[in-house]
């Protein structure tokens, strides 16, 4: 299967999943609503410039925002984490690493403790962004960081859920010219 129409089945699923079922479950303890969509620019390529990473995590929260009815709330939290991605990339990845050699950021391409520490980088950027649009202030600071944390937390063991269930395999590219 091609990396484009894989990119795009993911495109599809995360948005159905989203909104279909994890939109569906009332929020727990007010705190905590699960979030698992943003996964989907955590997969894509590394070969993707910033600009089309951009743009594609743009269409991909205007398209999540236009079933939820919120203007602008998820693409705003999806565009800046496509904005940081590389950044954190090149932090937790060596010049001469994985980007080179495997097609995708995952377990197997960076190992356990970088992915992971990419995985909680980004969670916390977006949700923290996501949950300071959604508030749009600092009324009870305590009570922001108890749902940055709370989410960020669910969302965490969802994605982990999801690898489990769905391990990808990366194939090591011999060739990287």
């Amino acid at each position: 299967m091609s990396e484009l129409l894989k990119n795009i089945i993911r495109f599809i699923l995360f948005i159905l999943i989203q909104v279909f079922i994890l939109f569906k479950i009332p929020p727990l303890h007010r705190f905590i609503t699960p979030y698992l969509y943003f996964l989907f620019i955590l997969w894509l390529p590394f070969n993707m410039s910033r600009m089309s990473l951009m743009l594609v995590a743009f269409i991909y929260g205007l398209s999540l925002d236009y079933f939820t009815h919120t203007p602008g709330l998820h693409a705003a939290a999806c565009t800046l984490i496509a904005y940081i991605r590389p950044f954190v990339i090149n932090l937790l990845i060596s010049q001469e690493g994985a980007d080179k050699n495997y097609s995708s950021p995952s377990i197997t391409s960076m190992g356990w403790a970088p992915y992971g520490t990419y995985v909680l980088v980004l969670t916390l950027f977006h949700h923290t962004y996501l949950v300071f649009l959604e508030w749009m202030s600092f009324g009870s600071f305590w009570y922001f960081v108890g749902k940055v944390i709370a989410t960020t937390g669910i969302s965490l063991l969802l994605i982990l859920l999801t690898e489990l269930l769905f391990f990808r395999k990366e194939k090591f590219r011999t060739n990287t010219a």
